[in-house]
């Protein structure tokens, strides 16, 4: 079900956010999170949600035991004399890292064919992994005090066609944000009308819930400083940092100023992601800025995404602010 006009509108989303896999996990190490990234990250998201309010004592809700603690933390004593905080709308959605790309990757669930029973192994397998990290990332948030609700699009009834998304119960996703909570989706393994099965990426989800939830920016958080003209661990990388978007879905780059500006800008993926890399980075994010919505690809965990997701670059970008804004061209 898709969102009317109207429902769309009243909402308000103020920012959808993408937590990248490669930031939230150590990518070189079988599923495994980065937890000092996902703490800063967490508290960065309620400190953007809160913008406005006056600071409040962060209320846990992750009232479940933690590997090696044999005690719950819960402030349940704390809650009744609490007033209820004033959260601006905002939606998550995490890439897999570490998780799910090996399950993928090895069994072909991206390419489809469920007769196979390495592809179905492979697809349970995945969303076994996937789920698991939706999950951590739920728990890392909550523990922030944000009231974060995990939604499986696979479990929400999305679907594909040749890997674009077919449906999906948008419905779901809005009274979740209507109700007070934050929904964290997720890159899932789902079912596909041609191919039998494939890999939504989070990226794809991101674009089609901005092009119906209308939110004022979006925020892609990665493990780089943001859109290199080559693979950044090359000496003459050079950051990106506004590349501008034309009716047409075309994209160049604004500044800085190239040498080679028909010089294509170099992808580097990794062997196993299913998801297409930087390259499905940048263009799904030329189709949200084709929408009117500024998009910020930047490093997670620092000052500059700190300002990305308060809002704080959207009058005026600071000269010392490091990271690539896609936006439109009217």
């Amino acid at each position: 079900m898709e969102l009317n006009h109207q429902e769309s509108r009243s909402r308000s989303i103020r920012c959808i956010v993408k937590l990248g896999g490669a930031a939230i996990t150590c990518k070189n190490e079988l599923e495994k999170i980065h937890d000092e990234n996902l703490e800063i990250v967490a508290s960065h998201l309620r400190q953007a949600m809160m913008e406005g309010s006056a600071p409040s004592k962060v209320i846990g809700m992750d009232w479940s035991k933690r590997p090696g603690s044999s005690e719950i933390a819960c402030d349940v004593d704390v809650l009744g004399d609490q007033e209820s905080s004033e959260f601006s709308k905002f939606v998550v959605v995490h890439g897999a890292g570490s998780f799910g790309h090996f399950q993928a990757s090895r069994s072909g669930v991206h390419k489809g064919g469920l007769e196979k029973p390495i592809v179905k192994a492979g697809f349970v397998a995945t969303r076994i992994s996937v789920t698991n990290l939706n999950l951590e990332i739920v728990r890392a948030l909550a523990r922030e005090g944000i009231p974060t609700i995990g939604m499986s699009p696979f479990a929400c009834g999305w679907s594909t066609s040749k890997r674009d998304v077919a449906s999906a119960d948008l419905s779901t996703v809005a009274k979740t944000i209507d109700s007070g909570f934050v929904p964290v989706l997720h890159g899932d393994a789902v079912l596909d009308n041609i191919l039998g099965c494939t890999i939504l990426s989070g990226d794809v989800i991101i674009r089609h819930l901005a092009d119906h939830l209308k939110p004022e920016y979006v925020v892609f958080l990665t493990d780089v400083l943001g859109v290199y003209d080559r693979p950044p661990s090359e000496p003459d990388a050079v950051l990106l940092k506004e590349i501008s978007v034309g009716q047409d879905g075309s994209w160049k780059v604004v500044s800085p100023v190239l040498e080679h500006t028909d010089k294509k800008v170099d992808y580097s993926v990794a062997a196993h992601d299913t998801t297409g890399g930087m390259e499905t980075k940048i263009s799904e994010a030329a189709m949200i800025a084709k929408l009117g919505i500024d998009v910020y690809i930047v490093k997670a965990a620092t000052t500059h995404s700190q300002r990305a997701l308060n809002g704080q670059l959207r009058d005026n970008v600071p000269e010392d602010w490091l990271g690539t804004i896609i936006r439109f061209s009217k």
